[in-house]
C-alpha cells in the first residue's frame, strides 16, 4: 500500500509524515514542485503475525507494509492552479491520499481555516484532473477518425469515460463519484487521476488545540466528506511526532497523558485500511509467516493471485481457518485433526484474519 501526503505550504504536512513514520530526518520542502519527496516504508502492526511467528519459528517473518510519500506543498503561492507535474510523478502511483490541513494558529498565517484549506486542496486536484481530461479529449478528437477495429473500440470507451468525468469535474465533483462501466474504468486507469483516489483529510492541530480537534474534523467532514471514498480525522502533529520517537514506558506514559489510544502510525494505518476497504489474510509455515493485504470482498482465487499469478490461474481450493481458531488448536495439524480447517472453493470470500494454505496446479 502506498499513500501520498498532500497539503498547502506550512500545513505541518511533513510533521505528520514524521509522526507516522518515526522519522527524525525528514524536513519540509518549501519550494513547491522542486524538492524530492520524503519517503518511508513502515510495517503494518499486526500481533497475529508475531504470534504465528512464535508458533512456527519460520526462517522469515514478513509484515504488510505501507509506503508514505511526502511531497512539497501545493498551491497557496499564487502560481497556476493544479498539482505541479514534478509532483504528479510521485503522487500518481499512490493507492490513496492524505490531505493535511492546518488546524493550528500561526504568527505568519494567523488563525486556521481547515474547511477552506480542505476545499482548496480538493480544487487543486480537480484542476489537475481537468487538464488531463481536456488534453486527452482534444487528442482523441484528432485521431479517432483515423483508426479502426479494436483500437477504435478502446478509444471510444476512453472517450465515453472522459465525457462522463468532465462535467463532474466542472461541478467540482471527484472522479471517484462518477459511475463508469467496466470497460470505461479500464480505459482510464493509466491517467492516475488524483480525485479518483480515496482521500483522508487530516486536520493538524497544535497541543493547545487538541480539544478542538474532533469539532474541526467534523466541519471538514461535512464540507468534503460527502464525496465517496473520503474521510476526515484530526491529529496533533507536533505531539504525535514526539511520541513516535519514544519507546516502551515513555511512549505509553505520554499516550496516556494526552488521552491517545495508540501512536499516530497505528491509528493512521487503521484509518487507511478502512478508507481503502482493505483486510489482511495470513500464510504460515516453516519457511515464512506473512501478512497479505487484499480488498474486502476478494475471492479465494483473487487472494491467491496476490501471492503469485500462478496461484490464481491454477487455483484448486484453499484450506482455511480463522486466526483465533488456529491459535486455540496450536497449529494447522491439530486443527485438521479436530475438523476445524475448512476446504473452500473458488466462490469463497476471504475474511480478515483467515490463515490460508492454497492448493493449485499449473
Amino acid at each position: 500500500m502506498e499513500i501520498a501526503l498532500l497539503g498547502l505550504p506550512k500545513s505541518g504536512k511533513t510533521t505528520i509524515f514524521n509522526a507516522l513514520t518515526g522519522s527524525t530526518a525528514a524536513t519540509s520542502a518549501f519550494a513547491s514542485g522542486k524538492a524530492e519527496p520524503n519517503i518511508a516504508i513502515v510495517k503494518v502492526p499486526d500481533e497475529r503475525v508475531g504470534k504465528l511467528s512464535e508458533m512456527y519459528t519460520p526462517k522469515k517473518t514478513t509484515y504488510a507494509t505501507v509506503k508514505y510519500v511526502d511531497v512539497a506543498g501545493i498551491g497557496g503561492d499564487g502560481s497556476e492552479h493544479g498539482v505541479p507535474e514534478a509532483l504528479l510523478q510521485h503522487v500518481g502511483k499512490s493507492d490513496a491520499l492524505i490531505a493535511v490541513v492546518r488546524g493550528f494558529s500561526d504568527d505568519m498565517q494567523g488563525a486556521p481555516n481547515p474547511v477552506s484549506d480542505a476545499e482548496s486542496i480538493h480544487m487543486e486536484m480537480v484542476f489537475s484532473d481537468m487538464a488531463k481530461v481536456e488534453n486527452r479529449l482534444a487528442r482523441i478528437d484528432k485521431s479517432i477518425g483515423k483508426i479502426t477495429g479494436r483500437e477504435k473500440d478502446m478509444m471510444v470507451h476512453e472517450k465515453d469515460a472522459l465525457e462522463k468525468i468532465k462535467p463532474a469535474l466542472e461541478s467540482n465533483l471527484p472522479v471517484r463519484s462518477v459511475e463508469l462501466s467496466e470497460e470505461e474504468g479500464k480505459s482510464i486507469r493509466g491517467f492516475q487521476f488524483l480525485t479518483a483516489k480515496p482521500t483522508l483529510y487530516i486536520v493538524n492541530v497544535g497541543e493547545d488545540g487538541m480539544a478542538d480537534g474532533p469539532s474541526l474534523a467534523a466541519k471538514v467532514r461535512e464540507a468534503v466528506g460527502g464525496y465517496p471514498g473520503t474521510m476526515a480525522e484530526w491529529f496533533a502533529g507536533e505531539v504525535e511526532m514526539e511520541i513516535a520517537r519514544l519507546d516502551g514506558d515513555d511512549r505509553t506514559m505520554f499516550l496516556s497523558e494526552y488521552g491517545l489510544e495508540s501512536p499516530a502510525g497505528e491509528r493512521m494505518i487503521r484509518l487507511s485500511y478502512d478508507l481503502l476497504g482493505y483486510i489482511s489474510f495470513l500464510t504460515a509455515g516453516a519457511d515464512e509467516v506473512r501478512a497479505w493485504t487484499i480488498i474486502k470482498g476478494s475471492s479465494a482465487p483473487q487472494a491467491a493471485g496476490v501471492i503469485h499469478s500462478d496461484f490464481e490461474r491454477g487455483f484448486i481450493r484453499a484450506e482455511v481457518i480463522g486466526f483465533d481458531c488456529l491459535m486455540e488448536y496450536n497449529g494447522f495439524a491439530n486443527a485438521k485433526k479436530a475438523g476445524k480447517v475448512r476446504l473452500e472453493g473458488k466462490s469463497y470470500i476471504m475474511s480478515d484474519g483467515d490463515v490460508v494454505n492454497f492448493l493449485f496446479s499449473v
